[in-house]
């Protein structure tokens, strides 16, 4: 009897020992391979790839098959690519390839297909990349009653700006907001575009929509008039408000471009009417925001004379800071909405190439 109880004692104590230590290392995943676990595994290379408006990219993706379930055919794996909503609500089809059968969806017709490097490569390859390409893409690859996914986001190179319209701050609401970034050659920000701008040193003390319909705003030298000079600097969120019924501006986020930007060289200055018809003649159009934006940020554009823009707005880029022209820090400055028929400045053009 006292052997017993002296091994039951010692499996207690074994076993206590055993969950602290579980307890401690809590953070460790083990996977166990059952004999009637998944055959099927799906892997991404990379979690990350980036790339720029008008290049083309890659999104790795690769499955793994157990040879002993299957067998050596391959004619019934099907792959599946969606891009996921900034919401996680629903997916977007994006392409489905099961044997010979392929199909892309929407605007991926014509842009997107298998790398096929090899027979469990099931990379997507997209061509010609647009701003609405950036996001999260889920690969998924089905055979049989097996299935298994990987997520690869798709980042690209550009830079993000806050926007708001002629009719001043607080007047867009969510649907407005996306218009107004398409009308300046952009796309409305995602929370991660706008965060990673903040952490390059955006700081705007306006609050604007982002694409996922939060509310948000870049501080990075926190002042009273911007949540209190006694805050952190960091995004602050004032959450998610009506789509329709709240207004606020927005952060919009633009690319690459495939042409020129250039202030046009003219005798006199111009009325907005007379900046349109100057663009016109030169064979070219008058420049959106978002391009004056990408030329600033993307190609280091310089240049301390005001000018016309699309939208009726009159800026410069400054990526050299100094006197009178931006003293103290890089930006495209904003000179404001003047009285487009009697008010006189440049104009900056954009030529696209063919």
């Amino acid at each position: 009897m006292k052997s017993l109880l002296l091994l039951v004692l010692i499996s207690i104590c074994w076993a206590d020992h055993h969950s602290d230590n579980y307890t401690l290392d809590h953070d460790r995943v083990i996977h166990i391979q059952a004999e009637n676990g998944p055959r099927l595994l799906v892997e991404a290379e990379q979690a990350r790839v980036f790339s720029y408006r008008g290049g083309n990219v890659t999104l790795p993706c690769k499955f793994y098959r157990d040879p002993t379930a299957f067998g050596s055919g391959t004619h019934k794996i099907r792959i599946k690519w969606t891009k996921l909503t900034s919401d996680y609500l629903k997916e977007v089809d994006v392409f489905v390839s099961m044997g010979y059968h392929k199909k892309a969806y929407g605007g991926y017709q014509g842009r997107v297909f298998l790398k096929g490097g090899s027979d469990n490569d099931a990379s997507l390859v997209i061509a010609d990349l647009t701003l609405e390409d950036y996001g999260k893409y889920k690969c998924e690859v089905i055979e049989g009653l097996e299935d298994d996914a990987a997520v690869v986001a798709l980042d690209l190179q550009g830079v993000v700006f806050p926007y708001f319209p002629r009719l001043g701050r607080y007047n867009l609401n969510f649907h407005e907001a996306q218009q107004a970034c398409l009308d300046q050659d952009a796309v409305i920000a995602s929370f991660d575009q706008l965060y990673n701008a903040w952490r390059s040193g955006l700081d705007w003390c306006n609050a604007g929509w982002l694409s996922d319909g939060s509310v948000q705003y870049p501080i990075t030298k926190p002042r009273e008039p911007c949540g209190g000079q006694n805050t952190v600097p960091g995004v602050r969120n004032y959450g998610f408000w009506d789509k329709d019924k709240s207004r606020y501006d927005v952060f919009c986020f633009t690319s690459n471009f495939n042409g020129r930007f250039y202030y046009l060289i003219h005798p006199t200055k111009l009325t907005y009417d007379e900046a349109v018809q100057a663009c016109l003649n030169d064979g070219a159009q008058i420049a959106k925001v978002g391009q004056i934006f990408a030329a600033w940020k993307l190609l280091g554009y310089d240049r301390c004379d005001a000018g016309w823009l699309a939208d009726g707005s009159v800026r410069y880029p400054i990526s050299r800071p100094r006197r009178r022209c931006s003293p103290t820090e890089a930006a495209v400055r904003f000179v404001g909405f003047p009285d487009k028929k009697h008010k006189l400045y440049g104009v900056y053009c954009f030529r696209a190439y063919n």
